[in-house]
């Protein structure tokens, strides 16, 4: 078997290396055989910037977080001609602006700039271990006056001693992208002292990835995954892919609006009727970044109410609740002219005939299995709900998403 600082590509290493031989400047596009797609950018052979790969959003999150705490991301203004979610570095155009605007600091946005290209050089090396690596350099765009030069021969040999670590702790085949959750609970608890356990509870919930979860114990990566790797190893915590999160830039705007043209402007509403708050948290972080609106309920006596008052475009039923099972739900539904055509999803956790003939007699449209997974919870919105698009819009707010292959 290969060292692992071996395992990184030669050619795709020999790449980066040509790049700052020859001074280059302009934009090192970067394709894995899955669709992985990552960008490059050089200034006088110098990288200046990267971007793409699995969670643009929460990467820029997370190191703005990081780095920045003062900054409200989530309620950043700029006019519309500030910034163009069409190009590829819309992340280094809002530090741009931010710094522009006084908001953050040269040394921030240097900090920024190192961990990006080092995590993306990381996830790079990972993907070029299982899958084969095309690189192709295009001038068309350059970054006249980048904020920050990087060494790339030093980004290099930092990517290769990240992954060395990474892959000696044998954890080659999982990601930092990925977010530990827990399975087994009771199992947890008869090995660990309780205030281990009370951690495992609060951090281990499938929402944060390895990644947030070092800067919020404001560590590295690695020592938290060596430290989990034996709980997954026995099947108590699972690692699981997570959606990206995309965030709301507001726009300064001039026009006015109807509160009736808001309304319709906005995206279709998605309710689920779960009495696990853990089921629900894990719907709403795959709806929610596709621009639609997301409604709770985990009291079942209480769904008929929050349902007729919401008048949702599709809800999520879970099957076993207390009080009020999701048969019940369903055909009381059904009995209700507003919901006559509404698609009503069941969430199940076994996919027995029986279940699924009883809940076709009360009325129910389609069957998800738990536990949930985000490419098929959006297949059967897109099936049902012909305006649910990847991207909403209204008058006001515009949402940044990207689609990942």
């Amino acid at each position: 078997m290969s060292h692992p600082e071996m395992m990184v590509s030669s050619e795709l290493l020999d790449e980066f290396r040509t790049c700052t031989q020859i001074q280059y400047s302009g934009k090192l596009n970067i394709k894995s055989a899955k669709g992985h797609k990552w960008i490059f950018y050089y200034r006088l052979g110098r990288i200046v910037w990267a971007t793409g790969g699995t969670h643009p959003f929460r990467r820029w999150r997370r190191h703005m977080t990081q780095h920045c705490p003062d900054v409200d991301i989530d309620n950043m203004q700029f006019n519309s001609k500030e910034i163009s979610t069409s190009n590829d570095y819309w992340d280094y155009q809002l530090l741009e602006i931010l710094h522009a605007k006084q908001k953050i600091k040269r040394e921030h946005i240097n900090s920024i700039v190192e961990r990006t290209i080092a995590e993306l050089l990381f996830d790079l090396a990972q993907q070029g271990h299982f899958n084969e690596i095309q690189c192709d350099r295009s001038a068309d765009v350059i970054l006249e006056t980048p904020m920050s030069f990087t060494n790339a021969d030093m980004s290099l040999k930092f990517m290769q001693d990240t992954w060395k670590g990474w892959s000696e702790a044998g954890l080659a085949n999982f990601s930092p992208d990925l977010a530990p959750i827990l399975r087994r609970e009771e199992q947890l608890q008869q090995m660990v002292s309780p205030a281990v356990y009370k951690n495992f509870v609060n951090l281990m919930n499938g929402k944060y990835t390895l990644r947030d979860l070092a800067v919020k114990m404001k560590q590295s990566p690695l020592p938290i995954a060596r430290s989990l790797l034996p709980y997954v190893l026995k099947g108590i915590i699972e690692l699981i892919k997570v959606p990206d999160l995309p965030f709301k830039i507001t726009e300064n705007s001039n026009t006015s609006t109807t509160e009736a043209e808001a309304e319709a402007a906005r995206g279709p509403i998605i309710a689920c009727v779960d009495d696990s708050p853990q089921v629900c948290q894990m719907l709403e972080q795959i709806i929610v970044p596709h621009g639609l609106r997301f409604i709770k309920i985990q009291d079942p006596v209480q769904a008929l109410p929050i349902l007729i008052e919401n008048k949702p475009d599709l809800i999520f039923l879970d099957l076993v609740m207390p009080v009020a099972s999701g048969y019940e739900i369903c055909a009381q539904l059904r009995r209700i002219s507003v919901f006559a055509n509404t698609p009503v999803i069941i969430l199940t956790g076994s996919d027995g005939l029986f279940d699924r003939v009883r809940a076709k007699v009360v009325g129910s449209t389609d069957f998800i299995t738990k536990p949930v997974v985000a490419d098929k919870v959006m297949g059967v919105i897109r099936r049902y709900i012909q305006n649910a698009s990847p991207v909403n819009r209204d008058s006001n707010t515009q949402t940044l998403s990207f689609e990942h292959s």
